[in-house]
């Protein structure tokens, strides 16, 4: 422990199967706050080191911290979201070329986050063991997240996914999508917390609830024309938001790199398959209105999206 060799104990057994687990106790007078570098060495001499950035006493769960941890995941999942969809009244007077603005600014938003989470899922599966290949993983997972929405989304016909209510499976895909993402911000938030880092933690929520409230306009921009019920709102805050509550227990609780790149690899499946179905939904509204559908709006939309996202994103870097 910091180049000092210290005692130590081991169990069940100081012989690990594969995929083995133990527990070692270092009797060590650690400070909290301060950071500490453990290296563990083999019988052959082969050294396992491990940074511990702040030392602080891992959270136990209880009924106070639970719902700590959950009050952090709706400040940054479901409140910014419900923010962004009470701007639906408005989305509404919007004329047709606003409307597929909107639609175009949704795909921005999208691709910004497809993005993000990728980036996101490869740097987690960094930290994973090397037997369970965390790159290959999560594309995996990205792979067969992104085929289950394809075959669900495969069923609706042609027709139906122009009516009312295939435009509102369009924002339920979009509000998955984009709940998928919040759990890895959720995750952060968690974790932040838990390592005893409250500053980043406070920053973090900040930072994520500006950057979400964006993306609630996302969700409620394929059902401008149509007139969604209060209950469907809600259903698509929750859906898109409250995967940041179980983000922030599981980051809090039990962070596991492993479970990250898994939850993060499905989010990029998922997102990417949005990002088609929108497109779909944009590309029809221009055949029959006759219009392009690589406009100077369009692609004004686009842009508009990726860089409020961007913006935004400087706030959680």
């Amino acid at each position: 422990v910091d180049d000092a060799f210290w005692e130590w104990e081991i169990a069940p057994a100081a012989e690990l199967s594969r995929f083995g687990r133990a527990t070692i106790t270092i009797h060590y007078d650690w400070v909290q706050g301060e950071p500490h570098a453990i290296t563990l060495f083999t019988a052959s001499g082969t050294p396992f080191t491990h940074d511990i950035a702040i030392a602080a006493e891992t959270p136990r769960p209880g009924l106070t911290q639970f719902i700590a941890y959950g009050l952090l995941g709706i400040y940054i999942g479901l409140i910014p979201v419900g923010l962004g969809l009470l701007w639906f009244p408005a989305m509404r007077r919007m004329g047709r070329k606003g409307l597929n603005f909107l639609l175009a600014l949704t795909v921005g938003l999208l691709v910004f986050l497809l993005i993000d989470t990728a980036l996101e899922a490869m740097e987690v599966a960094g930290g994973v063991a090397g037997v369970f290949q965390g790159l290959p993983l999560a594309m995996f997972a990205a792979l067969l997240s992104w085929l289950a929405i394809m075959a669900v989304s495969g069923k609706q016909a042609e027709a139906e996914r122009d009516s009312s209510g295939g435009r509102l499976r369009i924002a339920a895909l979009i509000a998955l999508g984009i709940g998928l993402h919040n759990l890895g911000e959720g995750l952060a938030v968690g974790a932040a917390f838990a390592l005893g880092e409250a500053a980043l933690g406070s920053f973090l929520v900040i930072g994520f609830t500006l950057h979400n409230v964006t993306e609630g306009i996302g969700i409620a921009a394929p059902v401008t024309k149509d007139r969604p019920s209060l209950k469907s709102f809600i259903a698509l805050a929750a859906l898109a938001g409250l995967p940041a509550v179980l983000g922030a227990w599981v980051g809090g609780f039990a962070y596991s790199p492993l479970l990250a790149t898994i939850f993060l690899g499905v989010g990029v499946g998922a997102i990417w398959q949005v990002i088609v179905e929108v497109g779909r939904l944009l590309i029809r509204d221009a055949e029959r209105e006759g219009l392009p559908v690589v406009s100077w709006l369009n692609v004004g939309g686009l842009l508009t999206g990726i860089a409020v996202m961007y913006m935004t994103a400087f706030l959680v870097k």
